[in-house]
């Protein structure tokens, strides 16, 4: 996937700056694709020089003009494009913490049993940080009356998957540092 079709898909949103893309990347594409801000200004003046997206000047007062990006006809034509291609390949996992795992018999357990209670921090934050956007996309509705009245229901379940995904990392998390434990308590065979 291009960064091109992650930020066409924030912007289904609405109009944006570039600033209030980088900024809204955390909340809600960032749980499937990472960018930083200056990949996205890249990305926002190829995509407006390939007429995907238009850009209208705001000015404003003590402060630098901004630019409020949105999609195009032919941006949204792109959109519907892409959802009809197949993904190219499934997902898969680089993540260095695993590979430090792998490494753990012969490494510093400490270190890594740290850096594993680390993740799980990060994990626990992001669960909140999911479930206050759910909370604010459902508004007070049920499951079935926001997918009974909601325009987009998108972002709901990326939302939904960000949520598992994390809940399954501090699940997996708990276990890794409970069987650790185990581990550094069992005795050697010296």
């Amino acid at each position: 996937m291009a960064l091109r079709n992650a930020v066409m898909a924030a912007l289904l949103e609405g109009e944006a700056s570039g600033y209030d893309l980088a900024k809204g990347f955390a909340s809600s594409v960032a749980n499937f694709w990472m960018a930083t801000p200056q990949q996205i200004y890249r990305e926002l003046e190829r995509m407006e020089g390939e007429g995907l997206i238009a850009a209208r000047v705001v000015q404003q007062e003590r402060r630098p003009n901004k630019r409020l990006f949105s999609l195009t006809e032919a941006g949204l034509d792109t959109v519907r494009a892409y959802t009809a291609e197949p993904p190219v390949k499934p997902t898969a996992i680089r993540d260095e913490l695993l590979v430090k795992v792998q490494c753990v018999d012969v490494g510093d357990m400490e270190a890594v049993r740290a850096a594993i209670a680390e993740r799980m921090e990060l994990a626990a934050a992001k669960i909140a940080r999911f479930e206050r956007i759910r909370d604010r996309l459902l508004d007070g509705r049920t499951e079935d009356e926001f997918f009974a009245t909601a325009d987009r229901v998108g972002p709901y379940l990326t939302c939904l998957r960000g949520l598992s995904l994390e809940r399954e990392n501090l699940q997996w998390g708990e276990l890794a540092l409970r069987r650790l434990e185990q581990r550094s308590a069992a005795p050697t065979g010296d």
